[in-house]
């Protein structure tokens, strides 16, 4: 399975002028080189090398392999939409192959600038370390907010799927992100805090922008706040899924078992909500989570099952009596029939678990289930 790590660049004080200088180099021929196929109606990277390589070579003062991958990103960027000429940002990522890039150690990397050949060290964490081997293919230089990163691909080991006759069932929600037909509660609380505070804040920059606007100025710097703080708060929710994820897919691996979560696609399509639910809905990040939780489990070897999620919440997991009297608030469950009572997440968990042992789909690939009644 492919990966990307993430490891961060120390680059000393003289070394950032020239990552600076390639990088605004780079992105500048990656443009040219768009605009010349464009012009041409030439995509492949075979047609754009014919038209732009040596001119790209004296213009921007490239090598030779840095061109190359100048024109691989236009050529890319076509793939994706021919019909649109493509513009880079200065501060794009660069892509580095094996012929520009390398490691020192575990401690340090060459990458080829204009000048030639820079060792910056690096600093990574445990996850990364133990990772470490599994780099292959080409990496990707990436500044953001001051900071230089490389993001390199990796091809991880997969463990073959084992069969299972039990599954954990997980119930996604807002309150708690996650809830197992085990009792345990991953709280969105936190989270939620969060997304407050900085809807708040939010809130707070546009008044101003719109208060510049009318003074007649351009808001840039009140436009870089938001987008520091947007990706912020999707590096804290990615976070938070990670960990989540993490400990679903080792508590599945340690008792043997696989785990079944619901199927929410179109979830905010089809139910409505109260206006003052919408901003919270809008910053569920369900799906990323489900993600999360699949590719973990692949590399585990523990399989997973989507099944509907319908009725879930109002069905009772001792005797399968479905109305929705049985849920007389929003946390509690109290079956009218047989008088079973349990937080609300915890029976619909314990529901999704039923239904993924009467699904057992032993492969470990997340199936698309149909949403059916109980």
């Amino acid at each position: 399975m492919k990966l990307t790590l993430q490891i961060q660049l120390l680059p000393r004080e003289e070394q950032v002028g020239p990552l600076r200088l390639v990088m605004e180099s780079f992105n500048a021929a990656a443009t040219y080189a768009a605009q010349v196929g464009f012009a041409a109606e030439a995509f492949s990277q075979v047609a754009i090398h014919r038209l732009c390589y040596r001119e790209l070579r004296t213009r921007f003062k490239l090598s030779a392999q840095l061109a190359v991958r100048a024109i691989g990103k236009a050529v890319e960027a076509f793939s994706r939409d021919k019909t649109k000429q493509p513009v880079f940002r200065a501060e794009g990522a660069i892509s580095y192959d094996q012929r520009c890039f390398s490691l020192k150690g575990l401690t340090a990397c060459s990458l080829l600038v204009k000048e030639g050949r820079i060792v910056v060290p690096m600093v990574y964490g445990t996850y990364q370390r133990e990772r470490m081997a599994y780099l292959k293919g080409q990496v990707d230089l990436v500044a953001r907010d001051g900071r230089w990163y490389l993001y390199a691909t990796m091809e991880m080991p997969e463990h073959e799927i084992q069969s299972a006759k039990e599954f954990l069932g997980v119930d996604m929600g807002v309150i708690n992100i996650a809830t197992t037909s085990e009792g345990v509660m991953y709280s969105g609380t936190g989270v939620e805090s969060i997304r407050v505070r900085r809807t708040t804040r939010r809130r707070r920059l546009q008044r101003e922008a719109s208060r510049q606007r009318k003074r007649g100025k351009r808001p840039r710097s009140v436009r870089r706040a938001q987008q520091r703080m947007g990706r912020k708060e999707a590096r804290f929710r990615a976070y938070e899924n990670h960990c989540i994820s993490k400990k679903i897919v080792k508590r599945a691996e340690d008792t043997k078992r696989g785990f079944a979560i619901e199927n929410l696609k179109h979830i905010r399509a089809r139910i409505r909500f109260a206006k003052p639910q919408r901003a919270r809905m809008s910053g569920w990040s369900f799906a990323q989570l489900r993600d999360y939780l699949a590719y973990k489990a692949k590399l585990a070897g523990v399989p997973v099952v989507v099944v509907s999620s319908a009725y879930t919440s109002q069905t009772c997991s001792t005797c399968g009596c479905r109305k929705k009297a049985n849920r007389p608030v929003q946390e509690r469950f109290a079956c009218t029939a047989c008088h079973y009572t349990a937080h609300a997440d915890v029976n619909a968990a314990q529901n999704i678990a039923a239904r993924g042992v009467l699904r057992n789909a032993p492969t470990g690939v997340v199936a698309r289930a149909q949403p059916t009644a109980p």
